[in-house]
């Protein structure tokens, strides 16, 4: 039998190297690299125990189902209801800013400008809902040959941009000093690609374990030598969209990981209206589709990416974190499949990582 091992990765780590992975240098640069990395390393742990509970949820469950689909059987009709905000605010808040930064990005790299930014976001959002109608035929066989090209890109900014690095700009502290929390919580988030990630690996469940603790390390390194390269070189003056800073030609890995990360979500949120809400393929992808567009037409002039991101970040990975330990805690009960792999929880596991994402709303709002 064919190794899924691969395709699944690529779902996972394409998702997860999205927007977000773009703008953490830049809140980085303006809270200071080591109280960023201080950052990016507790994210990282906290992100991958999380997943690692979703995982086990998914794999004590038979069927397809969305995270409003576990939330309803584990916690209820409220639990749907609340993982649905959840969803709704992070998943159409990503997609809303995959669209503004793709148009600037592809603007920028054809044109040198962003005079053109709105009709490429066009463009590019007729390309994604052609591809997301044809669905999870199309999403293996492109995520995994992008997410080897955004690896290559930056495999080669570090290569180009290394020497250049000052150590200033790496031993500098700001004073935002809580600033990058929300934009690195958004960048670890990739929940809603978990459900597609054990449809991918059906009949080869056994490699779940695998697949998370590889697809958060992946991005964490990632994003960590990215930002070491970003912000050793730039400095404070980091553009919000970080690929931009090193040219034309470099934004195409912001291009990249866009177009794999509003793949995956353009699928998970159609998948939630499918298969939890009943409403049928198409009608689903209408939804799925049809309102990142609306939010984009309507609020196009007043987007701001790094905010949209903290916030979609704070609320969204807060919310669904939650649910999601109060799920794996249910699904230990009441799951109908024995899992490839179980994770101890118990109420005081649950209060402190829930604790970590309340303060992370408190310190969104600080900033």
């Amino acid at each position: 039998m064919k190794s899924k091992f691969f395709p699944a990765l690529a779902v996972l780590v394409g998702t997860t190297i999205g927007a977000g992975f773009l703008g953490i240098p830049y809140v980085v640069a303006k809270s200071g690299f080591i109280i960023g990395l201080v950052y990016l390393v507790l994210v990282a742990v906290f992100m991958l125990l999380i997943k690692l509970y979703l995982g086990e949820v998914s794999l004590r469950t038979k069927g397809n189902h969305q995270l409003t689909g576990y939330a309803e059987r584990y916690i209820g009709k409220w639990g749907k209801i609340l993982m649905f905000l959840s969803m709704f605010f992070g998943i159409f808040g990503a997609l809303f800013a995959y669209l503004v930064a793709e148009g600037n990005s592809l603007s920028y790299l054809i044109f040198g400008n962003f005079d053109f930014s709105f009709m490429f976001s066009l463009i590019f959002w007729l390309i994604m809902a052609g591809l997301t109608y044809i669905g999870l035929k199309a999403l293996k066989k492109y995520e995994k040959i992008a997410m080897f090209l955004v690896l290559a890109i930056v495999l080669l900014i570090i290569i180009l941009f290394a020497g250049k690095v000052q150590v200033n700009n790496l031993t500098y502290i700001g004073s935002d000093l809580f600033l990058p929390f929300g934009v690195i919580l958004f960048s670890f988030l990739a929940f809603s690609s978990m459900p597609e990630v054990e449809r991918i690996l059906s009949g080869q469940e056994e490699k779940m374990k695998k697949v998370i603790l590889i697809g958060v390390a992946i991005p964490f390194v990632v994003y960590l030598i990215f930002t070491i390269v970003a912000v050793g070189v730039y400095g404070t003056g980091l553009k919000e969209i970080a690929t931009l800073s090193f040219g034309r030609l470099f934004s195409i890995l912001g291009i990249l990981t866009m177009f794999t990360a509003f793949f995956t979500q353009s699928l998970a949120i159609r998948d939630m209206f499918r298969f939890d809400y009943n409403l049928g393929r198409f009608k689903g992808w209408l939804l799925a589709i049809g309102v990142p567009l609306i939010l984009f037409l309507l609020f196009y002039k007043f987007a701001n990416f790094i905010v949209i991101l903290s916030l979609a970040g704070v609320i969204s990975g807060g919310l669904a974190g939650i649910l999601i330990l109060l799920m794996n805690k249910k699904a230990k009960e009441k799951g109908n499949r024995k899992p490839e792999y179980s994770i101890k929880i118990n109420k005081w596991i649950i209060l402190v990582l829930s604790l970590v994402f309340i303060l992370g709303v408190i310190l969104e709002v600080l900033s």
